[in-house]
């Protein structure tokens, strides 16, 4: 196996981000956050050997954002060893997307640090905060789920009928209520769709006592 190489000791790739909203408020302004990132790289001594940025990006997610990607692709090429932003909601605003590249960032070996709050994966006291942040990420997605559930719950419970919609005809299911509502048993009106080479829902040639079950069960009266 071909050794991962080492990238340059104290270098790092800058990330900064601003939205069309924040364009016109110098605290939130690229301007303000290079001037961060250099305040920190000349304490530091870090080389800053790119800046990656976008612009009217969303930081809801890290997909749309071309600089970067760039930038992710510099450091993964060991052109660098660590990727820095100025404020953590540049990076990301979304806690499950950033603790998803926190851990891009430690399994590929990697730096990461966010000024404002203090997280750099190389120190025992950044580490433990993006664990942190990771957990509360975890706990994020797994409400999210909960509340997913709960909701279609309530929605069946309400008579909402969930998945794909049915793609019966409105004059075969009409024909199927009117026929059951006359008498006719589930296996008769099987035998006639099927006599008929009337196609199920799903498409399907062959119709059974179930089939018509499930339309019954599942559709409300359809005038036509």
């Amino acid at each position: 196996m071909a050794r991962v190489k080492n990238a340059p000791a104290n270098t790092a790739v800058a990330y900064i981000r601003v939205s069309t909203d924040e364009q016109a408020e110098s605290g939130a302004g690229l301007a303000a956050q290079r001037a961060a990132i250099l305040a920190e790289a000349d304490r530091r001594g870090w080389t800053i050997v790119a800046w990656k940025g976008d612009r009217a990006a969303s930081g809801k997610s890290l997909e749309g954002r071309p600089g970067l990607a760039e930038a992710l692709e510099l450091i993964e090429s060991r052109q660098a060893e660590t990727l820095v932003v100025a404020k953590l909601d540049r990076l990301s605003r979304s806690l499950i997307d950033f603790a998803a590249l926190m851990e891009r960032a430690r399994s590929k070996r990697w730096n990461l640090i966010a000024l404002d709050l203090g997280i750099d994966l190389a120190t025992p006291a950044g580490e433990f905060l993006a664990s942190v942040m990771a957990s509360a990420a975890q706990w994020e997605r797994r409400i999210i789920g909960q509340r997913t559930r709960e909701g279609l719950a309530a929605k069946k419970a309400a008579g909402v009928r969930l998945g794909r919609p049915a793609s019966l005809p409105a004059e075969v299911r009409t024909r199927i209520m009117t026929d059951h509502a006359d008498g006719k048993s589930l296996a008769s009106i099987a035998r006639e769709l099927n006599a008929e080479s009337v196609p199920t829902a799903q498409g399907g040639k062959k119709w059974y006592p179930s089939t018509v079950r499930a339309v019954l069960a599942s559709q409300e009266p359809v005038t036509v």
